[in-house]
C-alpha cells in the first residue's frame, strides 16, 4: 500500500515542480518539488536514511515558517476566495499562504517516509 501512496505522491509532486515553472521564481520552488518527488520515488526502491528525511523536513518547515506571517495576514482578511485568484502585487499574503501551504504538503510528503515498513525478524 505505501508503494502506491509513494506513486501517488510522486506524480503529485512532480505536477507541483511543472506547474511551478511559469513562476518567476519558478526553478526554486521546481526544485524543492522535485526534491520531494524525488524522496517519494526512491523511497519505494531503497530506505533513506531517518537523518536524511528529517534534515529535508527541518528545511522545508523552516521555510514554511519564513512564510507564517504572510499566513496570518491572509487568515485576517475577509475574502478567503482570493487564493484562488491571480497574483495580486499589493497583497503579498496570497502568493506568501500558497507558498507556505505548499510546504507544508511537502513536509507532510515526506513525513510520511518515516514510516517504515514492518519486518518480521
Amino acid at each position: 500500500m505505501k508503494k502506491i501512496i509513494n506513486s501517488i505522491l510522486f506524480l503529485t509532486f512532480i505536477a507541483f515542480a511543472v506547474l511551478q515553472l511559469n513562476d518567476q521564481d519558478g526553478v526554486h520552488w521546481f526544485l524543492i518539488y522535485l526534491v520531494v518527488a524525488g524522496v517519494c520515488l526512491f523511497s519505494n526502491y531503497r530506505i533513506i536514511p531517518r537523518k536524511i528525511l528529517i534534515g529535508i523536513m527541518i528545511l522545508l518547515f523552516a521555510y514554511a515558517i519564513s512564510h507564517f506571517s504572510l499566513f496570518i495576514a491572509y487568515l485576517q482578511t475577509e475574502n478567503k476566495e482570493e487564493i484562488f485568484g491571480e497574483m495580486v502585487y499589493d497583497k503579498p499574503y496570497l502568493e506568501g499562504t500558497r507558498e507556505f501551504l505548499g510546504l507544508l504538503i511537502a513536509f507532510f510528503g515526506v513525513l510520511f517516509q518515516l514510516k517504515r515498513p514492518k519486518t518480521n525478524i
